[in-house]
C-alpha cells in the first residue's frame, strides 16, 4: 500500500477511506466522535483537515503531525504482520 500523505488539504473522507475509524485519534486532540464509521464517510467527503481542526479548536499543525504518527503506526504494522 502507498501511504497517504495527509496535508491540511486532504478530506478527512480520504483518511478514512485509506486507514479506516481513526475516531481515536482524534478524540485524543479534544475532537469529537460524531455516529458511526459509515455516517462520518458520508459527512466527511467535503472536509479538509484544516476545515476540520478549525470546527474543532485543534492546531492544523498538531492535528497532522497526530495523523501522520497514526498512519505511520498503521502501516508498520500491517509490515509486521506481513512478515
Amino acid at each position: 500500500m502507498s501511504r497517504l500523505v495527509i496535508t491540511e488539504n486532504t478530506k478527512v473522507s480520504e483518511v478514512l477511506d485509506e486507514y479506516g475509524d481513526i475516531a481515536d485519534v482524534m478524540e485524543a486532540l479534544g475532537m469529537k466522535r460524531v455516529g458511526g464509521l459509515s455516517f462520518r464517510r458520508v459527512v466527511t467527503k467535503a472536509i479538509t483537515v484544516k476545515r476540520a481542526a478549525k470546527i474543532h479548536r485543534v492546531p492544523v499543525d498538531e492535528l497532522l503531525e497526530t495523523l501522520n504518527t497514526a498512519v505511520d503506526q498503521i502501516e508498520q504494522e500491517e509490515l509486521d504482520a506481513e512478515s
